[in-house]
């Protein structure tokens, strides 16, 4: 894993700034580094590199937002990601990799068209059942298993949490220190699984060890363009991106 090309060792360390980014400032990025990783090695392997590198910044981003976290949609998600996780460890051995991208792709288009309607259809009818929708156990149980299923495959999990965190509506520290929390729980979660499935093993580890080189600028750099967002800005920013993703992973 270690005998690696100039180009991708450059990848790899964009993945690595992009993961630091995502974990303090632009939480849609982080499906970026996820590409970037898949694209400078074979996919299960790039699952495993990116892992520890994910929990190391969630360190971070629990670091500067702990405080603003929202744990009552912490504790209602993650029962379900946990069960989408095991969900997605007993299926990685009988799904291709082409079928897991474009699901992947499908959910979140799928989710940002609802998220787009709720906020047509709330404009109308403000106490509707687009208002009510996202506060439904229904709507948490499909999001969590989705989120748990594909972090565990495919460590891209957090376009559909952000989507499930703006229907919410919350603030964009207090979106920040949840999906901090949130994601450091599920990462460490998945540790073993993915321990076990040889996703992870020492040569992985010591390129981690690595990568944590181009991580910390990513780290620091978030809380300072965050900063400098306003609520709307911040919404629709890690909307677009989100639905970017969606469409590369679709096609």
């Amino acid at each position: 894993m270690l005998d690696l090309s100039g180009i991708q060792w450059f990848l790899l360390a964009m993945g690595a700034f992009v993961t630091g980014l995502s974990k303090t400032g632009i939480a849609g990025l982080g499906i970026l580094a996820v590409a970037l990783f898949a694209n400078a090695m074979p996919t299960r392997e790039s699952t495993g590199a990116l892992l520890p590198l994910l929990v190391f910044a969630d360190c971070f981003g629990i670091a500067i937002f702990r405080k603003h976290a929202d744990w009552r949609h912490i504790w209602r998600l993650f029962p379900w990601v946990a069960g989408g996780v095991l969900l997605g460890y007993a299926t990685m051995g009988s799904v291709g990799e082409t079928f897991v991208r474009r699901l992947i792709g499908g959910i979140l288009l799928a989710m940002a068209s609802l998220h787009l309607w709720r906020k047509q259809a709330m404009s109308c009818d403000p106490d509707g059942f687009a208002a009510r929708l996202p506060h439904t156990m229904a709507f948490a149980g499909f999001t969590g298993l989705m989120a748990g299923f594909t972090t565990m495959v495919a460590n891209a999990a957090g376009p559909v949490t952000v989507l499930y965190l703006l229907a919410m509506g919350l603030p964009k520290l207090a979106f920040l220190g949840t999906m901090a929390w949130l994601f450091f729980f599920v990462n460490l979660f998945k540790v073993p699984f993915s321990w076990h499935l040889g996703l992870i093993d020492a040569r992985s580890l010591i390129l981690d060890a690595k990568l944590t080189l181009a991580l910390l600028p990513g780290v620091l750099l978030g809380p300072i363009l965050v900063r400098r967002l306003n609520q709307n800005a911040f919404e629709w920013m890690v909307l677009v991106l989100t639905v970017a993703a969606a469409v590369r992973l679709v096609l």
